[in-house]
């Protein structure tokens, strides 16, 4: 198959499915960092992450519809509208069900995995039932729509530039709030000693509910990124939820920095190999290739160092 290609041809197909990488890595970057702050600061197995990335996407389409209606001027800025609600929105959720269930749970570890697998049956049915079965799709503004002409081969598509620098700034805005503020020094504080960081006047209840609020609002705004680039159904968040933890676990479970290379890792990776092969085929050699790792390496990528 190679063969029919020119040189010049071969390095554009590579620069685009490069570019295609970097889409899907700045989607599972931002699915990731919620899952890296709930699995990795908190120990939660948070199963239903998924249906709190989807709850943004769905929050981003009631936005498009509602300013298509009744806001058509300002059409043109819904979609930052759309990403403020859509983590407040997850945020807020996340922290009612850190309230009502997860916290009862943290002594039990493995039983979140199978409570938060229940909510997520009760939120695709929940969305089935509001939103219906059918996939919906959101109406871009017209300045996320096009390309920009890189080379006469090569094209880059505006809203992936756009999914790419909202990645880029919630990354930083993350990794300040985690390592350069006294609320990230309260949760890794919790989260390496939860009885002395209480000794100490830290109120923890308070921070794990922030925290798992936090971790659900980033996934919401991953939401609606998603819109960009694929249809919402009440079941969408279910395609990611493995590949997200699987980056979690791969970087390193507390690690930020190894989060974002195992992302972009992976993301390339299946990018790449879809090009020669299948995609359920590139899929599962990139699964093989990440067990082999870990095998070899089980703490990921990155660990945290701890004092003791």
């Amino acid at each position: 198959m190679l063969g029919d290609y020119s040189l010049g041809d071969l390095g554009a197909i590579f620069a685009m499915q490069g570019f295609a990488g970097l889409i899907l890595f700045s989607v599972y970057v931002l699915m990731a960092l919620g899952l890296a702050v709930i699995f990795g600061q908190m120990g939660v197995i948070n199963m239903a992450h998924g249906e709190f990335m989807i709850l943004g996407a769905y929050v981003t389409y009631l936005c498009s519809t509602f300013f298509q209606a009744h806001l058509p001027g300002l059409f043109g800025i819904y979609f930052f509208v759309a990403m403020i609600l859509a983590f407040l929105a997850s945020g807020a959720l996340g922290m009612i069900v850190e309230w009502t269930l997860i916290r009862h749970l943290y002594k039990r570890p493995l039983d979140t995995l199978l409570a938060t697998w229940g909510l997520s049956l009760i939120l695709q049915q929940s969305y089935r039932t509001i939103f219906g079965a059918r996939e919906v799709g959101v109406e871009l503004p017209s300045w996320l729509i096009g390309s920009v002409q890189v080379t006469d081969t090569i094209e880059v598509p505006i809203n992936g530039l756009f999914v790419m620098a909202i990645t880029t700034l919630i990354t930083v805005g993350v990794g300040l709030l985690m390592y350069r503020s006294r609320f990230g020094q309260q949760v890794r504080a919790v989260m390496q000693n939860r009885p002395m960081a209480g000794a100490v006047g830290i109120d923890t209840e308070k921070v794990d509910r922030y925290t798992f609020g936090l971790g659900c609002g980033i996934a919401g705004v991953a939401g609606s990124a998603f819109t960009m680039i694929g249809s919402t159904g009440p079941t969408s968040g279910q395609l990611y939820i493995v590949d997200t933890f699987l980056i979690v676990v791969f970087g390193g479970a507390a690690s930020l920095l190894g989060t974002i290379a195992s992302a972009f890792s992976i993301s390339q990776t299946q990018s790449t190999l879809e090009f020669f092969l299948s995609g359920s085929t590139a899929k599962v050699l990139t699964l093989l290739a990440v067990v082999g790792i870990l095998m070899v390496r089980p703490q990921g990528l990155f660990t945290l160092k701890v004092r003791r």
